[in-house]
C-alpha cells in the first residue's frame, strides 16, 4: 500500500474512501494470527477456520459501517458482496488503452481530412471500450477517466490506473506490458495458422498453448464460436501503488468477454465474489473461455470450472484446467 494512498484517506481537507475490496483485504488480513507470521501473508477466505470466519465477519461489517457512516447509506449497488468492485478505484486518473484500428480498416470517416471526421472511428475493440467506459465512470462518478490510443500515450498517462484493451496485433502499448510482465507466465503469440488473431501461451512446466474454436461446416462458411480472453489484474509496472488491469482476447469477441465477466449485470456480482474469494490478494490472471453466439460474445460465468482455462496469482501456481 502506497504510502500517498493511506494519506489521502486521512486527509482533513479532502478525504479519500477506501475502496470496499481494501476492507474485504483488511478484514481477512486481521481476522487471522497467520497475518502475524514472517513474512505476513492473506489467508484465502475459503482455508479460514470456524473461529476466524465469525472475526472476519464481525471486522468487515464494523469497516463497512464505518465507511457508510461517512458516505451515507449504501445504494443497492454497493451494498453486501456487491460492493466489491474491480471497477472502483481509489484514486485517479484511470486511462483506458485502446487499440487503433490499421488505415486500411478504418472507415471514411476516420481520415482527419473528411469533413465529418469522428476520431472514435479510428479505434478498435470500439465494443468492449463502450461497454467499460460506461462502467467505470458509473462506478467512479467524480474521477478523471480518460481514453487513449496507443500512438497518443504519453508518460503521465502510464503512472495511474491503466486498463488496457485488445490483443498485441494493434495494440503496441499491450505488446510492451505484456513483455514487462515477466512474472505473468501468459503471453500472446503470433502463428502462421492463423490470421486473424493472436493466441495465447503460457510458459513454466505447464507450457500450453489457447486458441480459438471454430465451425467449419456452418452455412455461412467457417465461423468462431468461442474465442479466448486474458483478464489480468496486477500492479502497474510504471507506478506499483496503482493498478493495471488486462482485458485481451485473440480476436474482439474475447476483449469483449472478458469486459463482460465484470461489467453484465447478470453476472458480474458473482465474478467479483468469486475474485475476491480466489485471489484475496487482488492480483491474479485467467484465460476464460468465451462462447460466441450469432457473433456476440457471451459473458463467461468464473464459477464454472470449464470457463476457466488457465489462471496464475503471485501467491499460488498457476492452474491449468
Amino acid at each position: 500500500m502506497a504510502v500517498a494512498t493511506i494519506s489521502s484517506w486521512e486527509s482533513r481537507r479532502d478525504p479519500k474512501l477506501p475502496p470496499a475490496e481494501r476492507l474485504h483485504s483488511y478484514a481477512l488480513f486481521f481476522c487471522s494470527d497467520r497475518s502475524t507470521t514472517t513474512p505476513a501473508y492473506l489467508v484465502p477466505e475459503d482455508e479460514l477456520t470456524s473461529d476466524e470466519r465469525g472475526r472476519f465477519q464481525d471486522l468487515h461489517e464494523e469497516l463497512v459501517a464505518l465507511r457508510e457512516a461517512v458516505h451515507g447509506p449504501s445504494s443497492a449497488r454497493e451494498s453486501s458482496s456487491s460492493e466489491l468492485s474491480t471497477w472502483t478505484f481509489d484514486s485517479d486518473p484511470i486511462t483506458i488503452i485502446c487499440p487503433e484500428a490499421p488505415l486500411a480498416e478504418r472507415p471514411p470517416m476516420a481520415n482527419e481530412k473528411n469533413p465529418n471526421y469522428t476520431r472514435m472511428f479510428r479505434y478498435a475493440d470500439l465494443d468492449a471500450l463502450i461497454e467499460l467506459w460506461g462502467h467505470i465512470r458509473a462506478c467512479n462518478p467524480t474521477a478523471n477517466v480518460v481514453h487513449r490510443l496507443p500512438s497518443e500515450v504519453v508518460a503521465d498517462d502510464l503512472s495511474g490506473h491503466l486498463v488496457v484493451l485488445g490483443g498485441v496485433g494493434w495494440n503496441r502499448v499491450m505488446k510492451r506490458i505484456l513483455k514487462t510482465l515477466r512474472e505473468m507466465p501468459v503471453s500472446q503469440v503470433e502463428v502462421d495458422d492463423l490470421k486473424t488473431g493472436e493466441i495465447f501461451r503460457t510458459s513454466g512446466a505447464d507450457r500450453r498453448e489457447y486458441r480459438p474454436v471454430w465451425d467449419d461446416a456452418s452455412d455461412s462458411g467457417r465461423e468462431l464460436i468461442e474465442d479466448v480472453a486474458l483478464l489480468a489484474r496486477v500492479r502497474n509496472p510504471y507506478n506499483h501503488s496503482q493498478t493495471l488491469t488486462v482485458c485481451n482476447g485473440i480476436h474482439s469477441r474475447g476483449v469483449v468477454g472478458a469486459v463482460l465477466a465484470l461489467t453484465d449485470i447478470a453476472l458480474r456480482e458473482r465474478n467479483e465474489a468469486f475474485l475476491a474469494n480466489r485471489f484475496p490478494g487482488g492480483e491474479f490472471a485467467l484465460l476464460l473461455r468465451v462462447p460466441v453466439l450469432n457473433g456476440d460474445a457471451l459473458s463467461p460465468d468464473l464459477e464454472t470450472d470449464s470457463n476457466r482455462l488457465y489462471e496464475w496469482s503471485p501467491t499460488d501456481k498457476a492452474s491449468p484446467a
